[in-house]
């Protein structure tokens, strides 16, 4: 049994892949990934023996360039690389699983081989709901004049239509298909898996789709810390860590300044991150050091709180670990995550996504409480850890049975 699995986005979209891709190997099933061509995608499946095929333009240059992406100029070119790139890889497997930014070409690809389609994600916000427009987002509010739900999907669709619709029409047509009228719900069909543990991402009633809840997809992570980093844990009293991932900060260029210093005001350590946004030191204080990329799961149980930018992935960790968070959540899903840290009692959710030195401490004197730490101990506890292999079952499950699961 083959299986394809594609994701095109930051590293928060391609390790979730990686780690159901290992799962499918421990059932005895040959996987590989889409995912796109930077360094560090590349060298995080080549870590763990997964055969990476590269897919559209590198996303950090995209992220960290001089100016943000244009989104009707990448999404086209993302529709393109599904029929020159996802095709020939997907030839000869039994299954796509299709994740990450608008996979708009995926079920195309499935159509024209005839094999099956699963369509994964990571949170709920973006999927159709009697609750809530994707207008209504934070930092989105409704259109003027515009309060019914119903015409916020619907503008929604015209949305994603004017991203992808011609381009996509244009390529399966190449290829012998029908045109499609609405991309989101031919993308989306009725039956999503979402991968969020069920504890931090709870999606009772918040979509009229079928949702099946496998957990999150976490990749295991063996690396041990490098011999620097552990000699500046072992040197004092657990650090703050700051990092914010695959976020490139452009509204805060002073970030570097405002960590430190407000860590410091709580009279703590400070680990920074480098990140995309290339944090870096502030002096030569003994009390402050910078890391990489390395393992948060080896990490995170050893410092005092993390604060980060409330991606799916990191703020399961985190969790996992049992470890107070601040989060500073900069775009998409990130807000909820971070008002689902502060609902659980686990966290503090910074106000907006540009910190200053005293709204960044005042939020690290909350979440660095005894009653904090006590509550994110006990949280930890009931995080699930077996998300990729509950989803690498259920898929082998469905190829065996020949089950369909999105229908038009």
């Amino acid at each position: 049994m083959r299986v394809l699995l594609m994701s095109y986005g930051s590293r928060g979209d391609v390790e979730p892949p990686a780690a159901l891709a290992v799962a499918l190997r421990e059932l005895g099933v040959e996987a590989r990934v889409c995912a796109p061509p930077d360094e560090e995608y590349a060298e995080l499946l080549g870590g763990v023996g997964i055969e990476h095929v590269p897919f559209g333009p590198s996303v950090r240059a995209l992220v960290t360039g001089a100016a943000p992406a244009d989104a009707f100029q990448l999404a086209p070119a993302l529709v393109a690389a599904h029929f020159d790139t996802v095709l020939p890889a997907a030839e000869g497997c039994d299954a796509l699983v299709a994740t990450g930014l608008m996979p708009a070409g995926a079920r195309s690809v499935t159509e024209k081989l005839g094999i099956h389609y699963v369509i994964a994600c990571f949170h709920t916000l973006g999927l159709p709901s009697p609750y809530h427009g994707p207008s209504a987002r934070p930092g989105k509010p409704s259109p003027p004049g515009v309060t019914d739900k119903k015409a916020l999907w619907d503008l929604d669709a015209e949305r994603v239509n004017a991203l992808y619709g011609e381009a996509l029409n244009t390529h399966r047509a190449a290829i012998g298909l029908p045109p499609v009228d609405n991309v989101r719900d031919h993308v989306l069909g009725s039956r999503v898996w979402l991968a969020a543990d069920p504890v931090l991402g709870p999606w009772k009633d918040t979509t009229f789709l079928e949702l099946v809840q496998t957990g999150a997809w976490m990749l295991p992570d063996e690396r041990p810390l490098p011999d620097a980093l552990s000699a500046f844990l072992e040197a004092g009293e657990p650090p703050v860590y700051v990092g914010f991932g695959s976020m490139a900060m452009r509204g805060a260029p002073d970030l570097a300044r405002v960590a430190v210093e407000a860590v410091r005001a709580q009279g703590r350590r400070v680990l920074v991150g480098r990140g995309w946004a290339e944090l870096g030191l502030i002096d030569d204080g003994d009390d402050c050091f910078a890391v990489g990329e390395v393992n948060h799961q080896a990490l995170f149980g050893r410092v005092a709180a993390v604060v980060h930018h409330g991606g799916a992935g990191t703020t399961t960790t985190a969790t996992r670990a049992g470890v107070p968070q601040v989060v500073v959540p900069q775009i998409a899903d990130q807000p909820n995550w971070a008002a689902r840290v502060a609902e659980l009692g686990i966290g503090a959710a910074h106000d907006g996504p540009t910190p200053t030195v005293e709204s960044l401490s005042t939020a690290l004197g909350t979440a660095l409480t005894p009653e904090i730490h006590d509550r994110a101990r006990t949280v930890a506890g009931t995080i699930r850890p077996d998300g990729a292999a509950v989803a690498a079952k259920l898929l082998v499950e469905e190829i065996s049975g020949d089950r369909r699961p999105v229908s038009a």
